[in-house]
């Protein structure tokens, strides 16, 4: 037990420091773009380009593994990725900018994915459910401190750029150095979208929407924070508490899924928070400190669309599918987050900074329309189970954490039905 426990330390810190890095990138990217007078929408397709390197790693990266093994494969997308930010600093061109994004995204997944794997090998059954609340926890925490880092040094200068080539190479050692077997390649899920869309129609909007907010939010939240005049330590900190009230609220609105019919609390979740998003609107130009507050509760009411569309779709579907379509639900996840940050950047230089809460009531509205339509649009007996799984907090990581999650136990191992 002592060894399990020290290498799910090593292995936790590992993808600790990678989501610091990566949450002090979006910073300082976004910090630069703004500095340079990059038009928003220049750095929305900036961004999205992370996004789409991402959804293509999630495939590729997979195929190098099983190719080279997971320890070489780690070793020189962690080079890369590591590389990849000094580059940043050389030459502050769009274009370039654009194509090293595509690359640390590739990158990012890989890495995700060796780790993940890991950790796969390591999670007995009983131990599974523990090890993914772990995971999702660190990586919450890690992305509100990778946003604070912004504030060491020279915001934009080549400091920021080397903190993030640090993090990624220390995410090294544990990995390295760690005494666990290397793990099988993890197979990609097969996706049936249109299957998947049959079966609930709420949950493919719901992931696709989930990942049009936080693709804009991670993306552009610090040029909004930028341009609306924040101070450093301000859009550090809206930033921070945003993400980190993302967190707090899982559980709590989880727990009330579990208890009332999941469509109705997404439908008010995404009400609620294109409220908060409204009144931001109107509080950014005033108040600092107030639209900090709301950004609490704004982060924990979307952050927790996700997981409710996941938890909605797996109520609806045998246990022997939850692998698939958490996986196909990804990568609408990851579709969305890809698209989100060029929309929300075009609406930004059409109608300035503070249009980017406009953008995400503009995902919320209609989402919470399309739930409402859906839900009167069946027959009662249709999308409502009978019988839920427990709510747990998902995160846009990559397939292979789906390993980790609880629901995909097999059937052997599921609960007894109800009399």
């Amino acid at each position: 037990m002592r060894n399990l426990y020290l290498s799910l330390a090593s292995l936790l810190s590992g993808v600790g420091l990678l989501v610091v890095g990566t949450g002090l990138l979006f910073s300082v990217i976004g910090a630069q773009a703004g500095s340079a007078n990059f038009p928003v929408l220049v750095t929305g397709l900036i961004m999205s380009a992370y996004f789409g390197g991402f959804i293509f790693g999630t495939y590729w990266c997979p195929a190098v593994i099983r190719r080279v093994g997971h320890i070489r494969a780690f070793a020189a997308m962690a080079s890369i990725a590591s590389t990849v930010p000094l580059l940043h600093a050389l030459w502050l061109n769009p274009w370039f900018w654009g194509g090293l994004r595509f690359v640390t995204g590739v990158c990012l997944v890989g890495l995700y994915i060796v780790v993940e794997s890991w950790l796969n090998v390591l999670a007995q059954r009983h131990q599974r459910g523990k090890v993914f609340a772990a995971y999702m926890a660190i990586s919450g925490v890690a992305m509100a401190l990778g946003n604070w880092l912004i504030l060491v040094g020279d915001r934009l200068g080549f400091v920021p750029f080397v903190m993030v080539s640090i993090m990624f190479s220390f995410a090294l050692l544990p990995i390295t150095l760690t005494p666990v077997a290397e793990p099988k390649p993890t197979a990609a899920p097969k996706l049936a979208l249109l299957a998947l869309y049959a079966t609930s129609p709420i949950g493919v909007l719901g992931a696709v929407g989930s990942g049009l907010l936080t693709g804009a939010f991670y993306s552009l939240g610090h040029v909004f924070g930028q341009r609306v005049g924040f101070s450093e330590l301000g859009i550090a900190t809206f930033m921070a508490a945003t993400i980190l009230g993302g967190a707090a609220f899982q559980w709590p609105v989880g727990h009330l899924s579990d208890k009332h019919d999941r469509r109705w609390v997404l439908f008010w979740v995404c009400v609620a928070g294109a409220a908060v998003a409204v009144a931001g609107f109107y509080l950014a130009l005033k108040s600092e400190a107030a639209l900090i507050a709301l950004g609490v509760v704004y982060g924990g009411l979307t952050f927790t669309v996700y997981g409710l569309s996941v938890a909605h779709v797996n109520d609806l579907i045998d246990r022997s599918r939850v692998l698939q379509v958490t996986g196909g639900l990804l990568l609408l996840h990851g579709v969305g987050a890809t698209v989100g940050p060029t929309l929300a950047g075009g609406l930004m230089d059409w109608l300035g900074p503070g249009s980017l809460l406009l953008y995400f009531t503009g995902v919320l509205v209609p989402l919470a329309a399309a739930i409402v339509y859906f839900i009167h649009a069946k027959p009662k007996n249709r999308g409502e189970p009978g019988q839920k799984d427990g709510y747990w907090a998902m995160g846009s990581s990559s397939p292979a954490l789906l390993q980790l999650d609880p629901r995909g136990e097999p059937a052997d191992t599921a609960r007894e039905p109800s009399a």
